[in-house]
């Protein structure tokens, strides 16, 4: 069975002069995080993805709830805040089953949410642990290099890391720390960022995408 991110991928490649085939969406959760920090990170990547990528994705970006059946209408969802995070056992399974349909998940801590999300993902998949993936793995190596996930924003001193969540080989979920690739998607003037700064979070982001739909999230 095709993964349906895949799936809705190739319909949105046929022709780029038709309308946008499908969306992205962030997702809205409970705990009292700020799910919608970064509103401006998201429809950038999308432009960003359109042009330089060749897709056709809406620039319409919509908030969905975790436990909502909306979820299943976006292939890719991206998750950021800077603080709590509280799944109920009804939405880790909501999210569980988006997750093993096909959906992916991209986590981009906004400092401060690291203790709470990796008790939530272990809610989601409790037999399956975050691993770090190497900086030759293929995410880094789509239309963009990189040795590993970049630095965009400093925090803690610590280095950057992608960890991600694989189900059969395809990674369903990716948690980026220490990197703040969000920020570096967001309008020049939220956060003051250099122009080299953004394109490089912004390549990384599309690496993402390119990665998770035309390569079905599949590790080589």
């Amino acid at each position: 069975m095709k993964h349906l991110a895949l799936f809705l991928v190739l319909i949105a490649l046929t022709s780029a002069s038709e309308t946008a085939s499908y969306q992205l969406a962030v997702l809205k959760y409970n705990g009292g995080g700020d799910y919608y920090a970064n509103p401006t990170a998201v429809p950038n990547l999308i432009k960003f993805c359109n042009q330089e990528l060749g897709t056709n994705i809406s620039e319409e970006v919509p908030y969905v709830e975790v436990g909502s059946t909306d979820i299943f209408n976006y292939p890719y969802i991206n998750m950021t805040g800077h603080g709590n995070v509280v799944f109920s056992t009804a939405e880790a399974e909501n999210l569980r089953n988006y997750l093993m349909g096909g959906g992916f998940l991209h986590i981009d801590d906004n400092y401060g949410m690291d203790k709470f999300i990796r008790l939530e993902i272990q809610k989601v998949f409790p037999n399956n642990a975050l691993v770090e993936l190497p900086n030759d793995h293929a995410i880094f190596n789509q239309k963009y290099t990189f040795d590993g996930l970049p630095k965009i924003h400093e925090h803690d001193g610590k280095r950057a890391q992608a960890f991600a969540i694989i189900v059969e080989g395809r990674i369903v979920c990716l948690y980026t720390y220490e990197t703040d690739l969000g920020d570096g998607w967001e309008d020049q003037s939220v956060h003051n960022d250099s122009e080299d700064k953004r394109n490089e979070a912004l390549k990384m982001g599309a690496n993402i995408l390119q990665y998770a739909f035309l390569n079905g999230g599949l590790d080589d």
